[in-house]
């Protein structure tokens, strides 16, 4: 009798089911070879593929990612963590300047079908015509200005909310509904407890420094982002463990540093200047030019060009240029690279990204400045997630 048992407990064990994870040699085993499958999907975003797409046509090039396998188990541990679906995890976490956030869309359904809440609902209340104003800064002569700008806005106020399980929303008639104004009313009108969101407002994001930024969705699609930034607030109270305690994609992209000012306030940082008219893009341009600069007499100076940097060493450099007070006219070749292997992904139109330069006073992608360039890559990738 005990070596049957014995017999049985060994077949147990030697058929457990292997968990990915970092507690044992199996469970790091398995998740690495799961991980270097994932990193051979063309379904995955870059930031998780073995080899990168570089270039179009002819010169396409591939180049290895050294970060895939690495980002993969990262992705898979927290499918774990989270019991999800591993490539829905890869799918909604944005890797935002090295800071991984997730995409709006997911925490909404995260939240949605955790079974804790019912639904999430957001009600949202039309304002009243208000003028607000931002601060920035420019350059102007090689010195920081304090620009303030005054803007007409309607101020729309979202609250995202819902009820715990086990808590009923009542059946309101049409016309108690009608009387009070939305199922939200009705509910607090009744004393439902409700859990809900802080309001968010587009008085906030214009004071927040949302709302000013190149390219800013918040002066495009206002409804829309404040559904986002709601669910986001309403995630991080009641159910931060869903989130892990990263952000929302939306979040990042408005997330700007600012400076402390000489009366104790604080303000956004200082734009890139506007600087002279980008110089000409293409060989037989450029040739043109030179040839016109001699005839006038003008001694061409020869300026040696470097490699092209990978966009996050760029802006790194454009920054250490800030603290002398100078700045490049335009971005390197590396960024522009960089711009025009996001376009091909996300499948950008020609029409498409030429409206995009225009709204931001941009001639080309070569023409972009520091600013710009960080501004067309945030809409970008969020367009990629």
């Amino acid at each position: 009798m005990t070596e049957q048992t014995n017999t049985a407990v060994a077949t147990r064990q030697d058929n457990a089911v292997v968990v990915m994870g970092f507690g044992s040699l199996q469970s790091f085993e398995f998740m690495q070879r799961t991980a270097r499958m994932f990193t051979q999907s063309s379904m995955v975003p870059v930031a998780y593929r073995a080899m990168t797409q570089k270039g179009y046509g002819d010169r396409i090039t591939y180049e290895e990612n050294p970060a895939a396998l690495a980002n993969c188990i990262i992705a898979l541990n927290m499918s774990t963590r989270m019991n999800a679906d591993p490539l829905m995890i890869m799918q909604n976490l944005n890797i935002i300047e090295g800071r991984p956030s997730w995409s709006s869309q997911f925490i909404i359904a995260s939240i949605n079908s955790c079974g804790r809440f019912s639904p999430l609902r957001f009600e949202k209340t039309p304002g009243v015509e208000m003028d607000a104003t931002h601060t920035t800064f420019e350059w102007q002569d090689k010195k920081k200005v304090a620009i303030t700008t005054k803007v007409r806005v309607t101020n729309m106020t979202c609250v995202a909310w819902a009820v715990e399980r086990g808590t009923e929303i009542p059946h309101f008639s049409r016309e108690e509904i009608l009387k009070h104004g939305s199922l939200y009313k009705c509910c607090k009108a009744a004393g439902v407890p409700l859990l809900e969101s802080p309001a968010v407002s587009i008085e906030m994001a214009v004071n927040e420094g949302w709302y000013g930024k190149n390219g800013s969705k918040w002066q495009t699609m206002p409804d829309l982002m404040l559904t986002y930034r709601s669910s986001a607030f309403f995630g991080r109270i009641y159910a931060p463990e869903l989130l892990m305690g990263l952000p929302a994609a939306d979040e990042l992209h408005d997330i700007i540093d600012v400076e402390r000012q000489t009366d104790g306030t604080y303000a956004a940082p200082a734009a890139a200047p506007v600087t002279a008219p980008a110089a000409p893009v293409s060989k037989s341009e450029a040739a043109a030019a030179a040839q016109a600069d001699a005839k006038a007499g003008v001694q061409d100076a020869v300026v040696k060009q470097e490699p092209a940097e990978p966009p996050a060493r760029a802006t790194a450099a454009a920054k250490a240029d800030q603290s002398t007070g100078e700045l490049p006219a335009t971005i390197n070749p590396g960024q522009v690279k960089y711009l025009q292997t996001k376009i091909k992904a996300v499948e950008l139109s020609e029409e498409a990204v030429t409206a995009m330069l225009t709204r931001i006073g941009a001639a080309s992608l070569e023409a972009l400045n520091v600013e710009q360039f960080e501004t067309v890559k945030a809409e970008l990738l969020s367009l990629a997630g």
